[in-house]
């Protein structure tokens, strides 16, 4: 996949929380972790089972003004907020960090001033922040092209897309010498 994401946290208090939504980064293919204002703890985030904090740099700011970001990175806040880009209409940038807020609130006004895009995900009410940034990572993966077009019926699941028109005539299955088919 081209370019990199981080993904972090801003004021997040539950370490399961946080462990599950790293945890998750590393299986996306995260280029690194942070966390803004938060009390994460290594020792208490049980969920977080591949040690992602080991194995991928991971920073900590006590302020959104010490934040920093590589050059050219643009920073993505995932918020329920009027205003924001849904999710599957979003072109997530080449280089891009995403922060999600605490679990009882929403992102600070100075982190929201600092992120160049807000996504939301079509929902009718605020999910589980780690979920939240599982799906957000989920459709960038997808979104970057790494896999075939979706099939359009269920019957065509797992098969790759066939360029025929609809209504051609379709080929007769190729038999070997055998007798089965191939």
């Amino acid at each position: 996949m081209r370019g990199y994401f981080g993904i972090g946290v801003e004021r997040l208090s539950k370490p399961m929380n946080v462990g599950n939504l790293f945890r998750s980064a590393q299986a996306f293919g995260a280029g690194f972790l942070f966390a803004v204002q938060g009390s994460y703890s290594k020792s208490k985030a049980y969920s977080d089972t591949s040690q992602s904090t080991h194995q991928l740099p991971f920073f900590e700011y006590d302020t959104v003004v010490e934040m920093k970001l590589p050059d050219h990175c643009q920073l993505v806040g995932i918020e329920l907020i009027d205003g924001a880009v849904e999710l599957p209409t979003f072109k997530h940038p080449v280089q891009a960090a995403y922060v999600l807020g605490p679990e009882k609130g929403n992102l600070s006004a100075e982190m929201l001033d600092r992120c160049g895009h807000v996504i939301k995900i079509p929902t009718s009410f605020c999910i589980n922040v780690a979920t939240a940034g599982a799906i957000v990572m989920y459709d960038r993966v997808v979104s970057f092209g790494r896999f075939g077009q979706r099939a359009t019926f269920s019957r065509n699941a797992g098969e790759p897309s066939s360029p025929r028109a609809r209504g051609a005539e379709i080929p007769p299955p190729k038999v070997t010498q055998w007798g089965a088919t191939a």
